[in-house]
């Protein structure tokens, strides 16, 4: 997000913001995109500020199927 900007777009526990900030920055490296050292995000195009944000959904809710999953396992185990 470009500073300054006042999307009203935020965490929804407080608590991660940093964690969601880190994991940005983790997904577009991963996408090779080059990431602005002065955390300006402006000069980057829409499309591939975009696509960060698909990837983190992609990302985050892959990891939610794996803990749901994780969970469903153990219940299972506990029932026998």
């Amino acid at each position: 997000m470009a500073r300054g900007s006042r999307t009203g777009n935020r965490a929804l526990v407080r608590e991660a913001s940093s964690a969601l900030d880190q994991f940005k920055y983790e997904v577009a490296r991963e996408m090779q995109l080059s990431i602005p050292a002065d955390n300006y995000w402006g000069d980057i195009p829409a499309r591939q500020c975009g696509a960060v944000g698909g990837h983190m959904v992609r990302k985050m809710i892959e990891m939610a199927e794996q803990n749901l999953a994780g969970q469903t396992a153990m219940r299972g185990r506990r029932g026998r």
